[in-house]
């Protein structure tokens, strides 16, 4: 069968906001107030609370990955809280994914976001029953972009890794789909822009509005 596996952080959702706010909550509680911005360090959140806590402690010029691993759970913990208070669906998301299993795709979702958190977020956004399955970042051993999480949700969809691909909208999608031997359409639309260009994926994607034509070009 036909399948989709889309990317969810930055690809179907914006979720900077409630991201940066959950790290900034832990420097809050570290006592130096707010250290990163929703809009200057947005592709850091997509890169993960992680990467959000180093960057922050990089700015103070204290920390590091012993301090990181010690506010990682907190900021779990504050994300969960406010999981969907900024985030929103990109326009057209729900309505092109809608489309695609009208046409007989299968589709799911392969994240790096921790499999309960991504269930709850896409639950709370109203759209968990538009994919066959969700595969998250820790679902597995390994996470993106090792190619075996992507496999997963592809079967889990009940779909056939030769007649998939994937959508995304960083570095991390673009070599997941190079390691697992499928075409990659990025979006532009989301925190790096059209900077995703630089990554020569099979297509990009303008908007949601276009992506069926595009998935048919691809995979059929």
């Amino acid at each position: 069968m036909r399948t989709v596996i889309f990317d969810l952080d930055g690809t179907l959702a914006d979720t900077s906001a409630d991201l940066i706010a959950a790290a900034n909550a832990c420097f809050r509680g570290l006592g130096v107030g707010d250290l990163l911005d929703p809009a200057a360090d947005a592709l850091t959140a997509f890169h993960g609370g992680r990467a959000m806590l180093r960057l922050g402690f990089t700015r103070l010029g204290t920390g590091g990955e012993a301090e990181v691993d010690l506010e990682y759970p907190r900021l779990l913990a504050a994300y969960e809280e406010g999981i969907d208070r900024e985030t929103r669906l990109y326009p057209g998301a729900a309505e092109a994914v809608e489309a695609l299993r009208s046409a007989g795709y299968a589709t799911g979702i392969c994240t790096n976001k921790p499999e309960r958190l991504a269930e709850l977020l896409v639950t709370r956004l109203g759209v968990r029953g538009l994919f066959g399955s969700l595969v998250g970042a820790d679902t597995l051993p390994v996470r993106k972009p090792d190619p075996a999480p992507y496999f997963l949700s592809v079967d889990r969809a009940g779909g056939e890794v030769g007649r998939s691909l994937l959508i995304g909208d960083t570095e991390t999608d673009r070599r997941t789909g190079t390691a697992a031997g499928v075409p990659v359409a990025l979006v532009t639309f989301g925190p790096a822009g059209r900077g995703v260009e630089a990554l020569a994926p099979e297509a990009l994607v303008d908007d949601f509005y276009a992506l069926p034509g595009i998935v048919q070009a691809l995979i059929g």
